[in-house]
């Protein structure tokens, strides 16, 4: 009979990862040793995954809100810092706020509305219709926020980040002012320097407040993009990516991964023999169909993985299949039919009917986001995933 089991995802428990500790070595021993411990054996294309957290920790990858505060300052000039679109989160913004606070004499916050960038909703997208406000095109004051809007918290963790973060803002010394627009260039009546908080359309916002005469344009991107007094930096990400790791101190993403990868993949195959895929991964990339949050937070899902999980799947749509081109077939007639579809296909099925309704995303988003759902984010203790069978398809016994 053929093989019943297709794709199999194990969390891999490690020890408490530290500054200075050899993530190389404690991966490939992790892996190794939970194959002894759960009775797999190793196969070429079987996957290892590890947490941009684990490497970022061992790395020593941090920095202190003072830190950011020195590097705000030294960028800005201490004085009145636009600091617009940030995601709402007290794990990934709220520390950052903090150090650009203390790096400015005044914050004016603009938000996006009804919802942030990741989907992380300020107010639902049905009452902003009720109120007659358009998002498109409306600059709201923080006055005329309250008035239409009220003090609405978040679904799940019953924040009013609006509170939140003017609080906190003035808390650490600064003054502040609350908008809220969805049109990057809404800032520059209130100041021409400007701090980009968004992720993924950070480009596109730098280039409009460039173009329409903003003097100082920044993103999160290009604060601790090098070292502050010693402290921990990415040189492409800067903040992007980093986590609360204490009250006054951030973790980075991760920095020069891919000797790591490469380093773990030649441990693996001097040891099983097997040509082992290796990747690190962040927040995966889907949506929340409840809090309609994305949460992909992180810059990109996977900083570095080696090459053989470049590229996207290429797959065949079985459903389509045997609905159609095998359509009056059934049993095993049918089974044998479709594995011959299987074994002739093109290396190259873009655009043709057969692979419509796959998944067209890459491999390591596709990896990624499988990863982060199996590790989760909380006490699993498992940031290393074992992936096995991902690149089977029906034919593989």
């Amino acid at each position: 009979m053929s093989r019943m089991i297709g794709t199999v995802s194990r969390g891999v428990r490690a020890p408490i990862i530290k500054a200075g500790d050899d993530i190389v070595q404690i991966v490939t021993d992790s892996v190794l040793e939970a194959s002894k411990d759960a009775g797999f054996s190793f196969h070429d294309r079987d996957v290892v995954a590890m947490t941009e957290a684990i490497v970022a920790r061992a790395q020593g990858n941090y920095a202190t809100v003072d830190d950011i505060a020195n590097d705000v300052k030294a960028k800005f000039g201490g004085e009145t810092v636009g600091v617009i679109f940030p995601i709402l989160s007290r794990n990934r913004f709220a520390i950052c706020l903090r150090g650009i606070a203390k790096g400015t004499r005044k914050v004016v916050l603009m938000l996006s509305y009804p919802s942030d960038e990741v989907g992380n909703h300020l107010v639902s997208l049905d009452t902003v219709d009720e109120k007659g406000v358009n998002p498109y095109s409306d600059v709201l004051t923080l006055a005329k926020y309250r008035e239409l809007f009220g003090y609405e918290k978040h679904t799940f963790t019953g924040m009013d980040y609006v509170a939140y973060y003017e609080e906190l803002i003035r808390e650490s010394g600064a003054d502040c002012e609350i908008i809220f627009a969805n049109n990057a260039k809404a800032i520059l009546p209130y100041t021409k320097n400007v701090l980009c908080c968004d992720i993924h359309s950070r480009f596109r916002t730098k280039r409009i407040l460039k173009a329409a005469g903003a003097e100082i344009v920044l993103g999160l991107d290009e604060i601790l993009n090098a070292p502050v007094n010693g402290s921990g930096y990415n040189e492409n990400y800067g903040l992007l990516g980093s986590n609360k790791a204490s009250e006054d101190k951030v973790k980075l993403f991760p920095r020069e991964c891919q000797p790591i990868v490469d380093a773990i993949q030649k441990k693996l195959y001097d040891a099983t023999g097997k040509n082992i895929e290796v990747m690190v991964y962040g927040d995966g990339a889907f949506k929340d169909p409840v809090g309609k949050i994305w949460e992909l937070a992180d810059p990109v899902v996977s900083p570095a993985y080696t090459a053989g999980l470049e590229g996207t799947p290429n797959e065949l749509k079985l459903k389509y299949l045997a609905d159609n081109e095998f359509a009056n077939l059934s049993g095993d007639a049918l089974k044998e039919a479709i594995k011959g579809k299987i074994q002739e296909k093109d290396n190259d099925l873009v655009g043709q009917m057969v692979s419509e309704g796959t998944t067209p995303r890459r491999l390591t988003d596709l990896i990624g986001s499988l990863c982060d759902l199996t590790s989760g984010s909380g006490d699993k203790g498992t940031p290393i995933v074992f992936i096995q069978g991902y690149f089977d398809n029906y034919t593989t016994d």
